[in-house]
């Protein structure tokens, strides 16, 4: 009997939703004999959400209005209220998602989620005891306490030795802490693609032989894109621009009516982005973990800020671009134009781009090796 998976996923940002379905193609791919099911978990803990009930909008409904607008000022003081919160309604988790698994409950459940975990973990336990339960940290750190990583008897999968350390402070044990060499990416960021970047650019409107820089602020893009433009108009002559907007229309429209001395192309929702990091030179954009480890992959040096409006969990990721010298870290986008000269100067691009290229990361394929010695451990043990 083929064994069964649920990997959890919500909707807050993109990126945990991306990961989820990434891996999920991946074991599709591989053929291997598994049933995989995507869960949502705010579909099964959709009677706990009070913000739902107060404001006729879902908490993750919130949370992306706010990244939308860009308003994520003092965000690191709104997640211990938040974690309070859950907490009060443990219980309440609990028991939905016991009754969500109660009639045939899956052999491994996956969550690629924050800040739920010790009620997944407890529910799954008490439906199928001793059935592997998997934490994958889909950020490059965790942001304690009760962030990603609980105090419990399950396997941890992480893409950085800043994250594995954590959970070996924490106690979590070391035969089931997993160490991979990155992020989840999705496969077509392995596909092999010549691409003649000259023709590519010119059928954009671009020039084929001009620096061209790739402006990404995940899928609801970001005001500070405008900024961006307009404070790299010294650069013309030698500096052009591919932005990408997402599902912000108005944005994309706003960047399009631009007066610019610099050749841009504007891009709105893209499932191309592979295509598009092809034909550029480095990336700038917010230090998720998804967008640097997807221009990484690509050989792409990065540009990222990092200061009081980064999101708290996104700021080890702005350390971990300088400490592997694939980037440039500002302060502030108000500072695009020295980062900029400095990426540009004699040799510095080059070295950028040899650091980011001598990065591999083959993380979604490790994890499918890791959740099959799992798979073949517990069918051998008899649980399934």
């Amino acid at each position: 009997m083929a064994a069964r998976l649920d990997f959890f996923y919500f909707d807050a940002g993109g990126g945990h939703r991306a990961a989820a379905t990434a891996l999920k193609d991946v074991i599709e791919q591989q053929g291997r004999p598994w049933q995989v099911r995507l869960v949502n978990l705010n579909d099964v803990l959709g009677p706990t959400d009070v913000f739902r009930k107060l404001t006729g909008l879902g908490l993750q409904d919130i949370y992306n209005s706010l990244l939308r607008r860009g308003w994520t000022l003092g965000m690191s003081h709104l997640v211990p209220p938040m974690h309070r919160l859950i907490r009060l309604f443990h219980s309440t988790e609990v028991r939905l998602l016991r009754r969500f698994w109660a009639s045939d409950p899956p052999d491994i459940v996956v969550s690629l989620i924050p800040q739920f975990n010790r009620a997944m973990f407890e529910a799954f336990q008490a439906v199928r005891a001793g059935a592997p339960y998997v934490t994958i940290i889909t950020d490059f750190a965790d942001y304690p306490p009760h962030f990603w990583l609980e105090p419990q008897p399950q396997h941890v999968i992480v893409g950085t030795e800043k994250a594995r350390d954590q959970a070996l402070d924490m106690g979590i044990g070391p035969e089931t802490v997993h160490l991979v060499s990155g992020m989840i990416l999705r496969p077509q960021f392995y596909e092999s693609q010549e691409v003649d970047r000259a023709a590519g650019r010119v059928r954009l409107g671009l020039k084929p032989d001009v620096i061209t820089g790739l402006v990404l602020f995940g899928g609801f893009g970001s005001p500070q894109m405008t900024q961006i433009v307009r404070k790299l108009q010294p650069l013309a002559g030698s500096l052009q621009l591919i932005l990408i907007c997402g599902r912000n229309e108005k944005l994309a429209r706003r960047l399009r009516a631009l007066r610019s001395r610099l050749p841009l192309h504007v891009e709105g929702f893209t499932q191309e982005i592979p295509y598009f990091m092809r034909l550029a030179d480095f990336f700038i954009g917010k230090p998720g973990p998804g967008s640097i480890s997807e221009a990484i992959a690509i050989g792409l040096p990065v540009i990222v800020e990092c200061n009081d409006w980064t999101m708290p969990q996104e700021r080890y990721n702005a350390d971990w671009v300088g400490s592997r010298d694939i980037g440039v870290v500002v302060r502030s986008f108000r500072d695009i134009l020295p980062a900029v000269d400095r990426l540009l100067e004699r040799g510095t691009l080059g070295r950028l781009q040899a650091n980011a290229i001598a990065i591999r990361n083959r993380a979604v394929f490790e994890i499918a090796d890791i959740l099959a010695r799992l798979e073949r451990a517990q069918s051998q043990s008899g649980l399934q």
